[in-house]
């Protein structure tokens, strides 16, 4: 098995290396403890392959289990878009592989940075209230929106997306550190496949089936 971290990984994991390394000769003790904080850190940021359905369905941004579904409006509150998305939301816990990946293929529409608080993830106020990057994808005519947003413990979102960047299905978003939530936004008429509880895995799970085929032996490893 092929073992790797996410970039934004390597400076938490060579410090946290490095540290230990100059601890642990004088703080036997403290220096077990920092080994085991440097194991977590690499457990944390790791990024493993998936294996992306090729077909034309939509797969779950992030690794987690949804706590929510339900229909509301688009999540910029754009009075130009006045269709109403069917919205599925993700906890990841600090053990969730945190890299985050496309649902669907499209291009950048628009990427929007929202400033906001740090309160418990697994609360469905925090797609309102706390820190959170909302990103526009339009494929065809549809629009679908992915929103990262911080939690109690997340305090720095990374997108690795540019407007007007065309993207694959599966395609890496970038990350969230430390604990999170990650919102899908369909159009209307796509049906979920996913139930609340549910444990889902970024760029695999099949979240939606908009043209109800089933045939998912074809798949590429990104």
């Amino acid at each position: 098995m092929q073992l790797r971290i996410h970039n934004e990984g390597w400076v938490y994991f060579v410090i946290s290396c490095l540290i230990t390394i100059i601890v642990i000769p004088f703080y036997t003790i403290l220096g077990i403890f920092l080994a085991i904080l440097s194991a977590y850190i690499f457990y944390f940021f790791r990024d493993p392959i998936r294996t992306v359905p090729t077909d034309e369905v939509v797969v779950s941004p992030a690794d987690g289990v949804v706590t929510y579904i339900g229909t509301e409006k688009n999540p910029l509150e754009d009075n130009k878009d006045q269709n109403t998305y069917r919205k599925i939301s993700i906890f990841l816990s600090v053990f969730d592989v945190h890299v985050n990946r496309m649902p669907t293929k499209g291009l950048i529409h628009s990427i929007h940075y929202i400033p906001g608080k740090f309160i418990n993830a697994t609360l469905d106020k925090s797609s309102k209230e706390n820190e959170r990057n909302i990103i526009s994808v339009k494929r065809n005519n549809d629009n679908f929106y992915i929103v990262q947003i911080a939690g109690l413990i997340a305090r720095r979102i990374i997108c690795n997306l540019k407007v007007n960047q065309e993207v694959e299905k599966g395609n890496r978003i970038g990350i969230i550190k430390f604990g999170s939530r990650v919102d899908l936004y369909l159009p209307e008429n796509y049906d979920i496949m996913v139930a609340k509880g549910q444990r889902v895995v970024g760029g695999e799970t099949i979240i939606s089936n908009p043209k109800n085929i089933l045939k998912i032996n074809n798949a590429k490893l990104i």
